[in-house]
């Protein structure tokens, strides 16, 4: 049997969850400096401050992976962080083929760390590593500046993340501190005892180790020339010390030894994974960072709450029969202000899940450069609305599709400069990548003003693959439906930048299964835009219950531009479609009872829900509005059970499932597309 505790495993997984935010953090940071360094390649003098914080995000990088035993990225970080300090010192310059090997790094540290989080091969690191021992070789500029006075004293400073600067008498202190449950609510643990050692000196090595009975130790190895006196009384909070001989101290300068996870905390509290080289926690003092999944369940709670107060309602109907007035009142205010709270409570949690859409565009900025190197195309890319705000999973779920998109823009879309000067542009090509947002829907573009869809060519294609009629006439939304079948390509070879036939479809789906849409706008030698607009949230939303066939269904309400009410003598029928006049113009009519096989609507008057606008917009005819109601969404997962038209399930309270209905897929079957099947009687699909 193992001596180790149970909880172990548990706590040194939330450990590991908040090594891999830190990561993404300082990764985002290092990003967006290489980018801003990779200008200054080839100039005498490189920007110090800019220096400093790259070398700051790959010292805690290499600190916190020797700590959770990934020893891949600790080396790594650990070569870009020598290279890094030979630019600083004047022992080594910076040119384009550094910039390289510093981004090549990068990209292999985020695949290393990537392996680790989804539990898979860490993939090799000697390539990168060998790039830059190759760089640091290169003798450095007879131009370049000598290290200013003082400049050494803060380069040790940002080496030890702002704390005391090393000194050249400075002696090596090993301190070892144990955390228990009892310090930790005097506010005593791992990162306070951090940042204590930090105003002394400077951190040359920290690393935990278990030891007997899975109790955690933690062993900081710090230069400082203070005297002993200064921690003489730390011993109190479990703090011990010794020096250290000159022989093992020569032994800190490599990299941390790695070691297992430990928890931020004793006892189960969990604090923000500290940078070992920031100063300071990396997170503020008033930040706390929440898995996910714990914020899943909440708004999976409160989505019971709204079901519950759902019910609650319909017993007040039952009820106002049977009540005086005045009681009758005062329960109905009652009601009314628990709904306003269950309403700020779930707009609550939803700004806790919120991130900015730049956190994508940032990354766009990563991939472009490389792109654009790999193309030799000249591009600018703008960005517009970063500080657009969605939800952190939908940010998660559409790095990819965005990523596929960017790099179709880039290959398809944007001409060569020879190309754009022949064409009567400018040499350089626009990529602009826009979010805003739209009620209760966040609304992402990428436009490019390139050579636009090849339409007849698209159209050409498909026609040989049998995926359109000969005389089907020509537009935005069918050019989309063609791009994004599966496997459809007018390349006829791969490239790096956008595959072949692999991506569209993918993109399309992804859209599709977040409860988005995806629309296409393009002109021959102008440019594409592709706008995605998906809701802000999936978990809770605002919807429009409407009767069918006698069915009860539900309608997004980010989705429903207007509700108009028809006569059935206002009806025309137009080549087999009906069509009603609407603002000037004609709007084409679905009914749903129809659709969904649930019989021919009754002849009376009826409410059409307006989708979609412009010459896409669609008339979704419905028997009744019954009303606007909360909804929790219930997803529909199994693909046995997953077609076109329904988005998902919902509980309005009386136990019966309602179908939530996918406006844009019957959009698309409106228009001759794929035909939903469902079998509304039942409440189930086919």
């Amino acid at each position: 049997m193992s001596d180790s505790n149970p909880g172990d495993g548990e706590f040194f997984a939330q450990f590991l969850d908040d090594y891999f935010a830190e990561c993404d953090e300082h990764l985002t940071l290092v990003r967006r400096h290489l980018l801003a360094l990779e200008e200054q390649a080839g100039r005498a003098g490189v920007d110090q401050p800019l220096l400093d914080e790259l070398f700051r995000s790959f010292h805690t990088l290499k600190g916190i992976s020797g700590m959770v035993s990934l020893s891949e990225a600790e080396q790594l970080a650990h070569h870009m962080e020598s290279y890094l300090r030979a630019l600083r010192h004047g022992e080594a310059r910076l040119g384009g083929e550094g910039v390289e090997a510093l981004m090549a790094g990068v990209l292999t540290l985020e695949q290393v760390i990537a392996a680790r989080r989804k539990e898979e091969a860490v993939p090799g690191i000697d390539a990168a590593v060998a790039r830059l021992q190759a760089v640091m070789s290169e003798p450095a500029s007879e131009t370049a500046p000598p290290t200013p006075e003082g400049a050494a004293d803060s380069a040790a400073g940002a080496e030890s993340g702002g704390g005391a600067p090393r000194r050249e008498k400075a002696r090596a202190w090993r301190f070892e501190f144990t955390p228990t449950p009892a310090l930790s609510e005097r506010g005593v643990n791992v990162n306070s005892v951090r940042a204590r050692l930090q105003e002394v000196g400077e951190i040359l090595q920290a690393a935990p180790h278990v030891r007997g009975q899975g109790g955690i130790v933690f062993e900081f190895v710090v230069a400082t020339d203070a005297d002993e006196s200064a921690f003489g009384g730390w011993r109190e909070d479990n703090l011990t010390y010794a020096p250290v001989e000159e022989s093992a101290r020569d032994e800190t300068q490599t990299p941390p030894r790695p070691g297992p996870a430990p928890d931020a905390e004793e006892a189960g509290a969990r604090a923000p994974f500290s940078a070992s080289a920031g100063g300071a926690m990396l997170a503020p003092s008033n930040v706390v960072r929440v898995d996910l999944a714990r914020l899943d369940e909440l708004m999976r709670l409160i989505g019971e709450l709204v079901t519950s107060r759902a019910r609650m309602e319909d017993g007040l109907r039952q009820l106002r029969r049977s009540v005086p007035p005045a009681e009758w009142r005062a329960l109905q205010e009652t009601s009314m202000a628990m709904a306003r709270q269950l309403r700020d409570l779930r707009e609550g949690v939803m700004r806790v899940r919120m991130v900015q859409v730049g956190e994508i565009f940032e990354r766009m900025k990563f991939v472009v450069r490389d792109l654009t190197r790999e193309s030799g195309k000249q591009i600018r890319l703008e960005l517009h609305g970063q500080e657009t705000e969605i939800d952190k999973f939908l940010v998660e779920r559409m790095m990819d599709p965005l990523l596929h998109l960017v790099r179709n823009a880039v290959s398809h879309g944007l001409e060569t400069a020879a190309e754009r000067v022949a064409a009567g542009k400018t040499p350089e090509g626009r990529l602009t990548l826009r979010a805003a947002t739209a009620g209760d829907n966040v609304l992402i573009e990428i436009a490019d003003d390139g050579r636009g869809v090849d339409a007849e060519r698209v159209l050409a294609r498909a026609r040989a693959r049998g995926l359109v009629a000969g005389d089907a006439p020509l537009d935005d939304e069918l050019l989309l439906r063609l791009i994004c079948a599966p496997g459809f390509s007018t390349r006829d070879e791969a490239d790096r930048a956008s595959g072949r036939g692999v991506g569209m479809d993918v993109v399309g789906g992804a859209v599709a299964e977040l409860g988005g849409t995806l629309t296409l706008s393009t002109e021959r030698g102008r440019g594409t835009r592709f706008t995605v607009e998906l809701p802000l949230t999936l978990a809770v939303a605002d919807a429009l219950i409407a009767s069918v066939g006698g069915q009860r269904f539900a309608f997004p309400q980010s989705a429903v531009r207007e509700i108009i009410e028809v006569e059935p003598s206002a009806v025309k029928v137009l080549e087999n479609n009906e069509i009603v006049s609407y603002r000037g113009g004609v709007l084409p009519l679905v009914r749903l009872a129809r659709l969904f096989d649930l019989g021919e609507q009754p002849e009376r008057p009826f409410h059409v829900f307006v989708v979609g606008s412009g010459a896409q917009a669609v008339g979704l005819a419905v028997e009744r509005v019954i009303g606007q109601r909360e909804i929790v969404v219930r997803g529909l997962n199994d693909p046995l059970v997953r077609v076109a038209g329904v988005a998902g399930a919902t509980d309005l309270g009386d136990g019966r499932v309602v179908l939530i209905l996918d406006v844009a897929a019957l959009k698309v079957a409106a228009s001759g597309g794929p035909r939903p099947r469902a079998d509304a009687r039942a409440g189930t699909r086919r």
